[in-house]
This record gives structure tokens, sequence and C-alpha cells, in this order.
């Protein structure tokens, strides 16, 4: 039934002029000629290759340069495709910060492992937490970002959102040793600013009080400072509200105001445990 409801569907979109023009039109006036899919295939292979998470393992090192070079091609091609032939300063860029964003990941990695007691190694962080996955996205996104490079960073930062469950923009501020555990359901905005060995944990909102496009060019999400942790489904709202250092946001929390430096903050709920036996009083409780 659904292939015939489908079938009639195509067929009548066939006959229907206007639509077809519409897509015509569509294909002619985009501004990019960009491959989707081989761009978000990109960063994916990429990330795999430079944590070591090929099951072929490059003993030469005549192969890596290779593979590197490779891939320094690949790329080209990709940001040719997004900013209409090419501004080769743009990937020079990319490649001379790789050193600096790479260290600033194992630094990452290493700061996940010695906060998650879980985490039996560095290696498996690398290869199997989708908050290291998102934020190394995240990590080489923002360098194109900031570089006003078009859609490339938008793609990287989508495809590690449907990866994982995690979205931070690629404008968002980042800073050393960024801590995501758990992750599903976090969201970092475009201008909220993140300090050093931060711990963030799922479902935290870094989001905006209003939502309208005129506040396009202005600082819209929270800033949370050094050292602070975030736990699960907190929401931090608003581009004047800080988080200073220190302070210990608990889960289930909503902030629209700035919080004083080691502070804690905790959503206080009564919780009533009680035996099974027939009672009169009804079972009251507080969310």
């Amino acid at each position: 039934m659904f292939k015939n409801i489908f079938g009639n569907f195509i067929e009548n979109l066939l006959y229907d002029m206007s639509f077809i023009e519409h897509l015509h039109r569509g294909y002619k006036n985009r501004n990019f000629d960009i491959d989707k899919r081989k761009t978000e295939d990109f960063i994916d292979r990429f990330f795999r290759f430079i944590f070591f998470l090929e099951l072929q393992r490059c003993e030469e090192t005549t192969l890596i340069e290779g593979r590197l070079s490779d891939f320094k091609n690949e790329f080209d091609e990709i940001l040719r495709s997004a900013t209409h032939g090419g501004k080769p300063a743009d990937r020079d860029y990319f490649f001379a910060k790789f050193y600096e964003i790479y260290h600033r990941l194992e630094n990452d990695a290493q700061f996940i492992f010695e906060n998650d007691p879980a985490a039996k190694s560095v290696e498996e962080v690398m290869f199997s937490y989708p908050g290291f996955f998102a934020i190394a996205v995240y990590r080489f996104s923002h360098e194109l970002f900031i570089k006003d490079v078009p859609l490339i960073p938008r793609i990287w930062s989508e495809l590690a959102h449907s990866k994982t469950g995690i979205d931070i923009h690629p404008g968002a501020a980042i800073g050393e040793k960024f801590f995501i555990d758990h992750g599903t359901g976090i969201v970092i905005g475009e201008t909220a600013i993140i300090g050093n060995e931060v711990k963030i944990y799922q479902g935290v909102t870094l989001g905006a009080l209003s939502v309208t496009k005129d506040l396009q060019n202005q600082k819209r999400h929270p800033t949370i400072k050094d050292r602070v942790v975030i736990y699960a489904n907190a929401t931090i709202l608003g581009g004047e509200t800080v988080i200073g250092e220190d302070t210990l946001i608990g889960g289930n929390v909503w902030i629209t105001e700035s919080v004083a430096a080691n502070s804690v903050v905790f959503h206080k709920g009564q919780v009533t445990v009680k035996n099974k036996l027939p009672v009169n009083e009804p079972i009251n409780f507080i969310i």
C-alpha cells in the first residue's frame, strides 16, 4: 500500500511542472557545488587516521607522509568547492594550525581519562567515547569557522551531532582540557565561551534567552569559567550569564543569571521512601 501511495505521489510530481521548475531554479541558483557526503566522510576518516583507529598499522613513516598528503589534497578540493575556486591561504592556515589543534585534543583525551573512573585508558577514550569525537570535530570546525569558511564547519558539526547527539556550534569558544561525559542531548550555542578544565554531562544546554534574527551579531549564550562542573540536564541561558570559576552546577537546574565563583547550585527536591504497607495519607511529592 505504501509503495502505491509513494508511486502515485512521484507520478503526480512529474506532471506538476511548477514543482519541476522550482527544482530547476533551486539547482541553478544555489551558491555552492559542494559534495556533502564527501565532506562528511573526509573528517570522519581523518579523525580515525590521526588517532590510530584504523585497522591497518602505518608502520612506515613514508606511508604516513603519503596518507597526510592525500588528506591535504582532498581537503583542498573540498575547500575549493565551498569557496568558489579556492582560497589556498585557508588550506595552508588549517594545516598550519593542525599540530596545535592535535595537541589540544591529546590533552582533552588525557583529561577525560583522568576524570572518568570508567575509562581504562586514553586509547579507550579515543576509540569509543562520543564526547571525544564531538570535541575533535568541534576543534577542527572552529578553526575554519573563525576564518569565515562557509558550509564546511556546519556540515562537520552536524555530522558529529548526528553520530553522538552532541550539538556544538563551531562558533563557540572552548578552552583547554574539555570533558564531555555521556554527552547525549548536549547543546552548546554559537556565542558560548567555555574556559579550561570544564566538565559537562548529558542533557546540558548552554543556550540563548531569546531566539530572534536581530540578535545574530550579539552574544546570546553564557560564559562558563575555568574548572566548572555542569551535571546532567542543567540549562544555562543568556549572553550576560557568567558561571564563575570552580562552581558546581547540579542536575536539572535552570539558570538565567550569573553565579559567583566557588558556588554550588542545585535543584532541591523532596524524595520520600515508604514501605508498601497500606497507608491512609496520599503520596505527595515535590519536583
